[in-house]
């Protein structure tokens, strides 16, 4: 192919953002909550279909990163856009007193669309931006982040969708939404050619050759190396904090400022801003912000600084969330560094196991996320139906800086780990 055909390579980026602002449509699961427990659900009851959305993304990873292989990030991506959007709409037709069919449709179905799409903006940036795998990481999943606000905003205080039309107009809406979004991302999703390299760019300039030979493993020959399974851990536990505070961040500030004087509309409307503006802005600004201080810190320097910061923060969490501007802090602070996870944990992937590979070998590393995703927001649930919200934070605290621990003891894979690898 002539240099003159050659896509630009920030349309991907484009393409990229365009795809997660809609798929992070699953960080907006909070703003439904409260009206699902009006009709008779419980507290468990919501962050069961939020965590079978999000273990079902995590395993669905795993499959569409074989996938991308096969039939291209083009193809993955449009089906990506229908299995979600068709999720939506169909929960949109079911009701919202259904428990079991929004555990189908949003739950198994959207996740399983989130999860076909999401590994392709990944694996598609880091082939376009060899140069600046970190920031163009970071700034590729931004989207996902920001969608959130998008999302909770739309919905509630700025679109009044609930409120106007109810939720299960809102659901309907928000899968057209989602098919669309996707579906036009989608066309950006193209690898480079074969040996394209950036103008100026050359891997020696960074890499020595023995290094490029270490970093070719294949998902197998990864699932062999300790490395994989500390990475995993790490991000479990950090995974797991995160999307409990997603689960909890309105339920729980909600209780915590009406016990300090504040009336329950105040109590709402605060809440629903530290979710909506400050803990969603921050998780994407997190995304860019920690993917490029990865390019100098170095990643595991990185994930070790921000699961030690998110330790501390979920472990004073309890005691500032009664106060309103307190609470906008510690909202965005673990935003800022739930964010980090979906920049580091992928640059990290592939810096030590192979850009190459890196969209086949995330998805494994991704698992972790859905086994986070099925304990961290459970946990708050059942906590939270016994009272007890601030025991959840104090054991995800705990859990972050036993991650921060595990990352420490991470090192390099050796050469004798892996021969052949070169050209799995």
């Amino acid at each position: 192919m002539s240099e003159n055909r050659v896509m630009n390579r920030w349309f991907a980026v484009l393409g990229a953002i365009l795809m997660q602002i809609a798929l992070g449509a699953i960080y907006a699961w909070s703003v439904f909550t409260p009206s699902l427990i009006q009709t008779g659900w419980t507290k468990f009851q919501t962050q069961v279909v939020f965590s079978i959305a999000l273990v079902t993304f995590a395993l669905t990873m795993v499959w569409a990163g074989k996938k991308l292989v096969v039939w291209g990030p083009m193809r993955l991506s449009f089906l990506s856009a229908v299995i979600l959007g068709a999720g939506y709409v169909l929960a949109g037709l079911a009701g919202e007193t259904n428990f079991i069919l929004l555990c189908l449709f949003i739950g198994v179905i959207g996740g399983t669309g989130i999860g076909l799409g999401y590994v392709v903006p990944i694996a598609v940036g880091m082939r376009w931006f060899p140069d600046k795998k970190g920031f163009i990481t970071g700034l590729a999943v931004a989207g996902f982040g920001f969608g959130a606000m998008a999302w909770v905003k739309l919905a509630g205080t700025w679109g009044n969708l609930i409120e106007t039309y109810g939720l299960s107009t809102t659901f309907f809406i928000y899968g057209i939404l989602f098919f669309v979004m996707i579906a036009a991302g989608g066309i950006f999703m193209k690898f480079p050619p074969e040996k394209w390299t950036p103008k100026g760019y050359s891997i020696d300039v960074d890499h020595s050759e023995q290094d490029k030979i270490e970093k070719n493993f294949s998902f197998s020959e990864m699932l062999k190396t300790p490395q994989f399974y500390l990475i995993f851990v790490t991000f479990t536990f950090s995974a797991a904090a995160g999307l409990m505070s997603i689960g909890l961040m309105k339920l729980y500030p909600m209780e915590a400022l009406q016990s300090s004087g504040h009336t329950a509309a105040e109590s709402s409307a605060i809440a629903g801003t530290a979710m909506a503006v400050f803990f969603s802005l921050s998780n994407g600004v997190g995304r860019i912000v920690w993917g490029s201080a990865s390019d100098r810190l170095g990643r595991k320097n990185s994930i070790l600084l921000m699961t030690s910061i998110q330790g501390v923060t979920l472990l004073l969490f309890t005691i500032m969330a009664g106060n309103e501007y307190m609470l906008y802090i510690v909202a965005t602070v673990i935003g800022f560094n739930f964010g980090g996870n979906f920049a580091l944990f992928p640059t990290i992937t592939a810096d030590t196991f192979g850009t190459k590979n890196v969209g086949q070998n995330y998805p494994y590393v991704f698992l972790a996320y859905g086994v986070g995703g099925l304990v961290g927001p459970m946990l708050g649930g059942m906590l939270g139906d016994m009272g007890n919200f601030p025991l959840a934070f104090t054991i995800c605290g705990t859990c972050c800086l036993i991650g921060s621990a595990t990352i420490y003891m991470t090192k390099k894979p050796q050469i004798k780990t892996l021969e052949t690898t070169e050209f799995s």
